[in-house]
This record gives structure tokens, sequence and C-alpha cells, in this order.
């Protein structure tokens, strides 16, 4: 086999987060997204796959009612502080608030049309908003109890609200009653206990009302009478209708037929009931008669004890045949759906989204093709997710302590089993295939903290405990597809430390077993009796994790020292300690065939590590607390991490991608720079300089534009340049100006296209460009130092112009007209002037002494005489 090339990176495909709290919650008119309470904040979750859209932060208020407009362009909150806000979901920006009750907010009704925004406050009055102005239109009054919730009759024309109260009646008002008239229509007082739903059917002429007191009152709109009551035996927390045409209809139908006594009429109402029992439940109202309940419930129970049952809280049919929406006390939704089998069909569990997965200590792949992932969370069950949706498939429920610690492997049969430890000292075998538990093992006297499946055989495996006892159990003889649980053997115990042992891992050949322990050492033991071969030392603190290399004859350890070392089995020593987390490493896992590992630690952060050079190649910070759990597939060598802040991390090798993304661009960044050249001699400078921006090239845009400045009617071939940039490629161009303006060789280019570029932007536009202000102060102080500059220069040139007009170096020569007496004068004088240049002509030809002295004498007079010339020329 070829060696595997080393990964360079890894990405963060897929999260699950914390996404619900608790509390209310709302599904779209098409059942794709779910908006719930996650705290202070709102979260906006996909209902496919789990992943949350986008989040809407809160003001520190805690959320008690939430609701969506008709077009799902609108959402509708309210919490502790009374404040009712309106949120645009495309922009997620608060549009308008306003505060109207005298106490929380309880439930919330939006109005078919969308106008109209109906809230239940603790209170006890209901009240009627515009959406639009944000004021009151309605002001109900009459509950003497807190109005848990209200709903809108869903036709238009009958324009009835109808309000359930803790005082245990059901009010329908009358929107068109004006003040002097009776605004309250009906009293449905059957009930003896707080009304906690209410539900209308299809055709809005029957009203479902479920309550604490365990019956179903329905009513029958025209003359508001109470039609039957129905006993379900049970606290009841929501009901909801079944709509025609649907799934649910079909099923519902053929469950009629089975049990129908009688004929069914007309008026026949279906509905569904949740409560504390935690079952879905299917009642026919003519005759009160259960057409369905499940066997069991699908949420799982802590213990025996009546006080810690966790039911159903709320539901919602889902439209567009998506199911039935089921919210658990537990901050799950279970979403039910029908199946249809050959014999008959019936309701399962679809989809399970889990809210909240509190703190996670472990997790593992499952099967060969790792398609699924079991996580150990702070409860009693283990939850198996499946990684391309990320909702929870199903559980492993038995435990009666939390679940520390969890292996899986593939039998030689062909099933997935899958290894538990717990605080309440058991092990548990599950076959992962069947779900269900096929072996306990007890014997430990402290909580179980690791366990660890044998590699090659898959005939036992290891558990380690906070007794400090190190137990070896036999698989020979267990039925993979028992029903019920068998007790679990024990091969061999030893005494294996001085204190907790935190980390167990078995060799590839299962001959080895090796422990990781608080007491600051790790060691290793020869099965399957647990013979002490050698012990690691030199931790400074306790060991969290302990790993057998793939190839190697060495075992790898993490400590929270915050180094990982690896060792050498056979004497034990020190061969490579890796330093660089800066906390304690609480997980480290080969990869790459050993040549590579990933590890994690309290820090939050997961590294990725090459052996050879002791070089950390990347880290990734995605966690918000510290990482607990760390799982690598065998197959795909796909990365999970988990940790305090519950979040669960998938991670991929993207080397391979990377690498065809970096060619990829290189390609196109290639074949952009020749359309580029190509642009340019062809004189398209506007193409050309839009290239260069998307090419990010400054010295390319300043050689365009020098060449514009120089060339005719550059004006406009600028203008018509920069008018066609968008607003990113504005902001790179005020990048390159303000690098441009502070060299003295490139700053009348800089401040040229400055000019033109703020003439045709207008001022709205210019402080849009992201980080305009960074970019002005650093262009403002270069370009007065610049004027500055150039005033001196002008100042300059006027002692200049002074100097050599003093020189008559620059006095132009102009055709003057002049008066005859002075153009005679003129004459004259130039006449003297020349006579005068005669007479030192021939002067010349005197001795040089007489000469000298003559010269004086000739030089004074034309000095003499050139002045008075133009004295009068100037007097002229």
């Amino acid at each position: 086999m070829a060696p595997q090339s080393l990964k360079k990176n890894y990405k963060c495909s897929r999260s699950l987060k914390q996404f619900y709290s608790g509390g209310p919650f709302v599904v779209s008119s098409d059942g794709s997204f779910i908006v719930c309470a996650c705290g202070d904040a709102i979260s906006i979750v996909d209902a496919s796959d789990s992943s949350v859209r986008s989040t809407i932060e809160g003001e520190s208020d805690a959320l008690t009612a939430l609701a969506l407009s008709p077009d799902d362009k609108l959402l509708f909150s309210a919490g502790h502080s009374r404040q009712i806000r309106v949120w645009d979901l495309e922009t997620l920006k608060c549009i308008r608030t306003w505060k109207g009750h005298e106490g929380p907010v309880m439930g919330m009704a939006c109005h078919a049309s969308g106008g109209l925004l109906a809230t239940a406050g603790s209170d006890r009055k209901v009240l009627v908003w515009d959406v639009d102005g944000g004021f009151c239109t309605h002001y109900f009054k009459g509950h003497k109890g807190v109005v848990s919730s209200v709903l809108f009759h869903p036709d238009a024309n009958k324009n009835i609200l109808i309000s359930g109260s803790d005082d245990a009646t059901v009010r329908v008002w009358d929107l068109m009653a004006k003040n002097t008239e009776k605004k309250c229509l009906a009293i449905l007082d059957k009930h003896f206990s707080a009304v906690s739903s209410i539900a209308l059917s299809e055709d809005g002429l029957t009203l479902l009302s479920a309550g604490r007191d365990k019956v179903v009152n329905v009513w029958d709109l025209h003359d508001y009478s109470c039609k039957t009551t129905v006993a379900t035996y049970e606290v009841l927390e929501a009901v909801t209708t079944v709509s025609s045409g649907s799934p649910f209809a079909s099923f519902v139908a053929s469950l009629d037929q089975k049990s129908k006594k009688k004929k069914t009429t007309s008026q026949e109402t279906y509905f569904i009931t949740l409560g504390e029992r935690g079952v879905v439940r299917i009642w026919k109202s003519e005759g009160s008669v259960c057409l369905y309940e499940q066997k069991s419930s699908d949420i799982t129970v802590s213990s025996d004890d009546e006080e810690s049952k966790r039911g159903f809280t709320a539901a919602a049919m889902l439209p567009s045949d998506r199911g039935l929406l089921c919210v658990t006390a537990d901050q799950q939704f279970f979403i039910y759906s029908v199946v249809e089998n050959e014999e008959e069909s019936d309701l399962v569990l679809s989809k399970r989204l889990v809210g909240y997965n509190e703190e996670i200590s472990d997790m593992k792949f499952l099967g060969d093709e790792e398609q699924f992932l079991a996580v150990a969370t702070n409860l009693e069950e283990v939850r198996v997710y499946d990684v391309a949706t990320m909702s929870c498939s199903y559980v492993l429920a038995g435990h009666k302590e939390v679940v520390l610690s969890l292996d899986t492997c593939v039998s030689s049969s062909g099933n997935v089993l899958v290894v538990t430890g717990s605080k309440d000292k058991t092990v548990r075998l599950w076959n992962a295939t069947s779900q269900s538990c096929i072996g306990v093992g007890t014997g430990h006297n402290g909580d179980i903290l690791a366990v660890a499946f044998a590699k090659k055989s898959f005939s036992f495996f290891v558990s380690g405990s906070g007794d400090r006892t190190l137990k070896v159990w036999s698989l020979d003889g267990i039925s993979e597809d028992s029903e019920e649980p068998v007790n679990l053997k024990t091969r061999s115990v030893v005494a294996a430390h001085d204190k907790d042992i935190n980390s167990v891992a078995v060799a590839r050949n299962d001959s080895l077993v090796c422990t990781g322990s608080e007491d600051r050492t790790a060691s290793i033991w020869r099965l399957p009796d647990l013979v002490h071969v050698v012990t690691l030392k030199g931790h400074k603190r306790r060991v969290f994790s302990v790993e057998f290399s793939p190839v190697d004859q060495c075992v790898m350890t993490a400590s929270g020292d915050k180094t990982v070392k690896i060792w050498a089995i056979s004497d034990g020593s020190c061969l490579k300690t890796f330093e660089g987390h800066t906390s304690s490493v609480l997980r480290a896992s080969f990869i790459t065939d050993g040549t590579q590992f990933v590890s994690c630690g309290a820090d939050g952060l997961l590294k990725l590590w090459n052996v050879n050079t002791s070089e950390c190649i990347a880290t990734y910070d995605q966690h918000e607390d510290k990482v607990w759990a760390l799982a690598v597939g065998k197959k795909t060598e796909m990365v999970a991490t988990g940790g305090g802040d519950a979040v669960i991390n998938l991670w991929h090798d993207s080397t391979a991608s990377d690498k065809e993304d970096e060619f990829r661009k290189e390609e196109e960044t290639i074949l952009r720079g020749q359309e580029l050249e190509n642009a340019v001699l062809d004189a398209e400078y506007t193409k050309a300089i839009r290239l260069a921006f998307e090419l990010r090239r400054p010295h390319k845009v300043y050689e365009l534009f020098t060449g514009l400045c120089k060339k005719r009617e550059s004006d406009d071939q600028i203008v018509k340049a920069l008018q066609g940039l968008e607003k990113e490629e504005f902001r790179l161009l005020f990048e390159y100006l303000r690098e441009w303006n502070t060299k003295p060789n490139r700053c009348h280019i800089a401040q040229f296209v400055l000019y033109q570029t703020f003439n045709i932007l207008p001022p709205t536009e210019i402080v849009q460009v992201k980080g305009i202000g960074e970019l002005l102060e650093g262009l403002i102080p270069y370009s007065q130092r610049h004027f500055n500059r150039m005033d001196r220069f002008v100042r300059s040139s006027f002692l200049l112009d002074y100097t050599l007009g003093e020189m008559s170096v620059i006095d132009p020569e102009t055709e003057t007209e002049y008066p005859k007496d002075k153009k005679i004068e003129k004459e004259e004088i130039i006449a003297s002037v020349s006579a005068t240049e005669q007479e030192l002509e021939a002067d010349q030809k005197t001795p040089s002494r007489k000469r000298k002295s003559q010269k004086l004498k000739d030089r004074s007079s034309k000095k003499r005489l050139v002045a008075e010339a133009q004295g009068n020329v100037i007097a002229v």
C-alpha cells in the first residue's frame, strides 16, 4: 500500500451547537426553519440538519413569546422586560419596539393578513396591536388569571380572537365590537384547571381546548356549546388537529376504519394530544375514542422515580407533509412521520433535533462507513448522530448515572458494538444495529472513566476506573442478538495505579494494553494476564490520554503539563516531546499511518502535528471551552471534537481541495493577467483598470493612470474608468491612493485621480465605503504637505519673475505706437548712441593706456545715454 501523503490542513465542515434552551418556539409557514429561544438570543435553525442559519442577539432579556408573520418576513418577540420587538428576518435588525403590558407577554399570534398582532399577558389582559404603527387597536380584559395562549380565527372574514388562561376559562372576543358593545362573545368554562393549549379545526367551526385537568373539551363555535369532553388521563400540554389531505389524515382514516363502531359523520374531528407521559395519542371526538397510542415513549427517563419523568411541552403540525413536531422538556425537537408498511402504517420518530447537549465527555465514530457518531454527554444516555444531517438518529439508554466513556467496534458478524462506562460503576455492551443492550458488567467500585475494545480479535474489552483497577472483560459466548442483557465476566484484574485511571488503549495486535493515570504516569501491561511491562515516567501532571502507534513500537501520552510525549515500549524512554498547547492536553490521536497526530486541550484548541519534525502544522480555534472529546475515523480520518461548550465540530481533510483551489486560482490569475495585457495593448483602459483591481495589482493600476494622464482628453477617460468600479474596488483605490500620496514621484497622479474620484462620487456614497474614515485620515496629512510645498513654489516663482525682470531677461518685445514728437526724440537718442559706438570703434586704434581711459569715459557716457533713453521710453 502506498504511503499516505501528509495532511496540511483541516476544515470545520459542520457544527452542532446549542440552539434551544427551552421556552417559546415558532415554525415557519413552509416548515423549513424553526425560530426558538436560546438563552437571551433567538436562534433560526434549519429543520433539515439542525444547523443554525443565523442568531439574533438579545438584550439580557429572557424570552417568553415568539411569533412569525404569515410571509415569514417579520419576527415578533417578547420577554420579561415587557418590550415587544419586531425583527426583519432579512437584515436581522429590530425595526420597531414598544411596551404595552404590565407584566411579561406569555403568548403571541399574528393575523392572517399580517397587519395585526395579538398578545396575551401575565397581567390578565389580551391586547391587539397594529404591526406597522405599533399602537394598540383592541384592549380586552376579563380573565382572572395569567393568559397563556391566544389564537386568531383562520377565516379573515370572522373577526374572532380566542384566548386561554390559567383561570380555567377560554374566552372568545369580537374584534369588530365598539367601545359601547359587548367585546366578549363567550366564556367557555368547562375546565377545572389551567388551559394549556387551544386549537381550531380545519373548517374553523370547532374549537379544542386542552388543560392540566387531563381533559380535552370540544366546542361548537356556532353557539359556543361544549359538544363533548374527552378524558385523556394525563396532564396535557398540547393539542393539535389533523389536517385533511396529509399522510396523517390517511393514517387516521385507516385507524378509524379498523375501530369504528358507528357510521362516521361529516362533523367528525380528529386531534392529537401530548403531555406528561411523553407519548403521542390520536383521538376521535365522537365517542372520545383513542385511535392510536404509542407503545412506549421515545423520551429517555433518568430513573424510575415519577418526578423525574420528562414529557412533551408543546407540539405543532408541520406544513407540506413534513410531519408532527413535538418539543420535550430536555430541549429536543421530535419530528414524527407516517411510514407505510406492507401490513399497516405506523407513526415513527423520523428525526430528532437536539437543542442542547450539555458538556460532552467522549465520542466515537460508528461502523465501517463511519456514518454515525456516538456521543456521551452529561446524561445517562448515549446519543447517536447522523453525520450527514447532524440529527440524533437514536439513543442508547439504560445507565442510571452519567455516561463518562465509550468505545465502538464492528464485530466479526458485522454488527456495530458499543461499550460504555458510567458513574453508576457499571459497563454496558450495546448492539447499535438493534439499538439494544446485550450485556452489563459490574465489579468496579468507582466511576468507570475509560473503556477500549480489542483491535484485532474483538473478543474482549478493557476498562479503567476510579478505583485504580484495570479489568479485562470477555465477550466469548455473548449473543449479539440477545433481547435481554447478560452479565459480563472478567478475565483478569490488576491494581494498576496509585490514583484514578483516566485512559486505556489496546495495541493493534491485542498483546498490550496501556493505562494513563492521575498519578502522572502511564503503564504498559501484557495481555491477557495483565503482566506489568514498563512504567512511563516523565510527565509533571496527570495523564489524560494514551494511544499506541499504528506502525511503531511506541506509545503517545497527553498530559496536564501542556505536553504530548512519545515513548519507546522496549525501555520506557521518552523519544519526543511536543509543546505548543497553553493548557492541559486532554486528548491526542494518531493519523496518517502514525506519521502525524491531532491533539486537543483545555485551551479550546485543536492542533495538527508532524511526528518526524515535531512541528505544529496548524492550529484551529473553534471551541469556547475545554475540548474533552476527540474522535478520528479509521477509514475517512475525519476528526470530530466536542467539549464543555456543548459544541460538536466535524473536521475534514482539506489538503487536496486546498491544493486544487490554489492551482485553479493560479490558472485563473494567469488567464486574467493575459486578458489585462491584451486590454492594455488594445488601449481599453477602462477594462484594463477593472482587471488590475480584480487581480490586486496596484503598480499596474498606477501605470494605467499614468498613461491616461499623458493622453489627450485624459479627464474623460479617467472618469469613464472610475465609473465602472464597484464599492469594494473604490475602497482598494483609496488604499492605493493613500500609498501613492506618500511618495513625491507619485503624488501628482494620486492627487489627479483623487480629484476626479471626488467629482464623480457624491458624499453619500463616499461615506459608505468601508473604512473610509481611516483612509481619509491617511490621505489628508500628506495632501496638506503637498499643498504647502506648492504654496512655497508659487512664492518662490514671484521672486524669480522679479529677478528676471530686473535683468531684462523676460521683458516682452512689443511694437508700441508712439506720438510723433516722442518718436523723433527716440530716434535722436538711438542715433546718438550709435554715433558713440562708432567713435568707440575708431578709438580702438589708439594706444592701450589712452584707449583704457577713454573706454571708461565712453562706458559711463553710454550707460548714461541708455538710462536716459529707457527713462524716456518708460515715460512715453
